[in-house]
């Protein structure tokens, strides 16, 4: 019988063996003896998952890391052998940040122990040169980890300030760009050089003299301006220009003010922002002036969904407020739908008469709005 013979499973023997083995057994018999392998396992190297790094949890928990919130957002970080947990916790405590302050952020970010203790010093260096103390930067950090440690590439961020710097813009609106649009300094230098002379270009277009205070002025508006398109941007510009039918200067006024906010809008967004205002008004008996006056009065109602902004209207007709109250008062459209709710209904309550009366206090702040309330109550 077949398992009794001597076959050795080594070299030509395997196939021909001291008698011939292949001689005496058919081909077939051959080829399903060869593919019957019960002990050979394919293992895909793209089907083995990484294995976590068991001394980084131990040293992260001891840390007061937030591990599932950490793995929930950059989970790759736990299959990294080498990671500088302690070294950034040393750095961080010298400048004066807690424990506490320290766990929250690298829970929160997880990718800043990969960063390496020269390249963390580099960093905080450059931060210095704009921010007025380390206290300063932590309170950063600690709001928002991800603006300083997102990138690691500290030439390129020693070339944007030294850029931004040479164009004019100010410590101070360079400190408002670190802590509100800090991915601009991630960006190239290029990306930023186009967006800046795209910016001198539009000014000297509308007839603006001073290229460089428009883009301070534009900047320090809309920080968030410098990581967006050019295109977007210039978009958006020619939508203000022709809706509202406005001239070089009105348009160079309203970009430089209350227009500047909505530049990095998406333009889709905006249109279609705009058009629900447009149609909601209309329904009410309002006229294409009457709209357009009201936007241009209040312009942020612009990053209002459609949704939104018709709840809110609804909301203030319902309780007999007229739309040309409404449009006397853009900034109530501020307030969220549930305030607007709990103070109609407080200042019923008190027998205040919304229809007949000022209803500005509706967007007033808090404190303002509660010491109104409690002067009415008397």
């Amino acid at each position: 019988m077949m398992a009794s013979r001597n076959v050795r499973c080594t070299g030509r023997n395997f196939l021909f063996g001291s008698r011939g083995w292949m001689s005496q057994y058919s081909a077939e018999v051959f080829l399903k003896l060869i593919s019957f392998r019960p002990f050979c396992v394919k293992c895909d190297s793209k089907d083995r998952q990484p294995l976590e790094n068991e001394g980084l949890l131990n040293s992260l928990l001891t840390m007061g890391v937030d591990i599932h919130m950490a793995k929930r957002r950059q989970p790759g970080v736990f299959n990294r052998t080498l990671t500088n947990e302690q070294e950034l916790k040393i750095f961080l405590l010298s400048k004066g940040a807690s424990d506490k302050v320290i766990g929250s952020i690298i829970s929160r970010y997880p990718r800043a122990i990969t960063r390496t203790s020269e390249g963390l010093l580099k960093r905080w260096e450059l931060w210095r040169k704009i921010m007025a103390s380390d206290l300063e930067i932590v309170n950063i950090l600690e709001r928002s980890p991800e603006s300083f440690f997102r990138s690691n590439n500290n030439k390129n961020l020693e070339n944007n300030i030294k850029f931004f710097c040479s164009v004019g813009l100010t410590n101070k609106c360079l400190c408002r760009l670190l802590t509100s649009a800090p991915r601009t300094f991630s960006n190239s230098l290029n990306l930023n050089k186009q967006m800046i002379e795209f910016l001198r270009e539009t000014s000297m277009s509308l007839g603006h003299n001073d290229p460089t205070d428009f883009v301070r002025k534009i900047i320090s508006k809309n920080p968030s301006i410098l990581i967006q398109s050019t295109k977007r941007v210039k978009t958006n510009i020619e939508f203000l220009q022709s809706t509202f039918n406005l001239n070089k200067e009105d348009l160079l006024l309203l970009i430089c003010g209350p227009g500047a906010g909505i530049l990095d809008l998406s333009n889709e967004c905006t249109k279609r922002n705009y058009t629900n205002i447009q149609e909601k008004l209309f329904s009410l008996g309002c006229t294409d002036e009457e709209v357009q006056k009201f936007v241009l009065s209040y312009l942020n109602m612009i990053f209002l969904s459609e949704k939104k902004f018709n709840d809110k209207i609804d909301c203030l007709i319902e309780e007999k407020i007229s739309i040309s109250q409404i449009i006397e008062n853009p900034r109530v459209l501020d307030v969220s739908i549930n305030t607007l709710k709990t103070r109609i209904k407080e200042l019923v309550h008190t027998g205040y008469d919304l229809s007949s009366s000022n209803i500005a206090l509706l967007s007033w702040s808090q404190k303002r709005y509660e010491a109104k309330l409690k002067r009415l109550n008397r």
